[in-house]
């Protein structure tokens, strides 16, 4: 775990290893996110990135019948 400092500016600079790890790049849009008493970064994605990502997925699941 890294612990890091919040400047007079209120910044606070990603450890090396959690940017290399989740590809931060210089410029990156983060999304802060309160959870109760925590603060999550979470990187945003363009919709394009979507694309596709549920490839696969069983969707042999039970449903419930339409209403009419």
């Amino acid at each position: 775990m890294a612990n890091v400092t919040v400047s007079p500016k209120f910044q606070v600079v990603i450890p090396k290893a959690i940017r290399e790890a989740l590809g931060i790049k210089v410029g990156a849009r983060l999304h802060a996110i309160q959870l109760d008493d925590r603060i999550e970064l979470v990187p945003v994605r363009p919709i394009r990135e979507a694309r596709g990502f549920l490839r696969g997925i069983d969707t042999t699941v039970t449903r419930d019948r339409d209403r009419y």
